[in-house]
């Protein structure tokens, strides 16, 4: 198989044309007619998940390494640096993001992680209906990803239109029409909004919210036969109570 195939393979599992307009999602680096040895699936292209890639991997990741068109590859910088370790490694590198959001993504977690049975999905949100109090609904997100960064309760109803979105989904408040939001990266101004609004937010975080990224995409690429490895990225962010202090 080479490069190009694989890419033909996830463009058939989540098509690349489903990306929102300000996305770089698709072949990030590599060669189209390279062979690929081996198949390797992490959330980030970062040091952690580079450094464990065999030479002649293709890399398929969530978050694209480049964003933004590159002046310069100065390999002293961010993504430069990244870039040069890559193609050290005769690697190549794809990026999977709102599309696979859209088509799988959302979906898995909401299903596998959240629980969720009966919902509906809808761009980039799922949907769900739920007569528990906030106060549940928090507990259980908080089993589900293993801990939440922030609550801030609603209004008490009766049944709550719960909506969960992977990732940075503070934009979407007041854009879309829910009791609850379960994301992550929720910005002050984005908790402001909310409760002027009346939408309960829970605050899961961004890497938590996505950490799934290789299992869900694993279990496609197998139907297609395509063996591949989860390798997985580490969360940039820690919590301060579990750093020690060096003597």
């Amino acid at each position: 198989m080479i490069v190009g195939d694989l890419l033909n393979i996830c463009d058939r599992i989540s098509p690349f044309g489903a990306q929102e307009k300000w996305d770089n999602s698709g072949l990030i680096i590599g060669d189209p007619n390279a062979e690929v040895l081996s198949v390797c699936l992490s959330l980030e292209a970062d040091g952690y998940a580079i450094s464990a890639l065999p030479n002649g991997t293709a890399l398929i990741v969530h978050h694209p390494l480049i964003f933004t068109s590159l002046k310069s590859l100065n390999f002293a910088e961010y993504p430069a640096l990244l870039i040069r370790d890559i193609i050290q490694k005769n690697a190549a590198l794809i990026a999977m993001h709102t599309n696979f959001d859209k088509s799988h993504l959302n979906s898995y977690v909401a299903k596998e992680i959240l629980g969720w049975r009966d919902f509906r999905q809808e761009e980039l949100v799922c949907y769900h209906k739920t007569r528990f109090d906030f106060k549940r609904i928090a507990g259980l997100t908080r089993d589900a990803f293993g801990s939440v960064k922030s609550i801030a309760p609603p209004p008490s109803r009766k049944e709550y239109r719960v909506a969960f979105c992977c990732g940075s989904g503070g934009a979407l408040i007041g854009e879309i029409e829910c009791d609850i939001l379960i994301t992550g990266d929720l910005k002050y101004h984005d908790a402001i909004k909310a409760k002027t609004l009346g939408i309960g937010v829970i605050d899961v975080g961004h890497f938590e919210s996505e950490r799934y990224f290789g299992a869900a995409l694993q279990k496609e690429l197998s139907k297609y036969d395509i063996k591949s490895t989860i390798v997985s990225s580490q969360n940039p962010l820690g919590v301060y109570d579990s750093i020690r202090e060096s003597r």
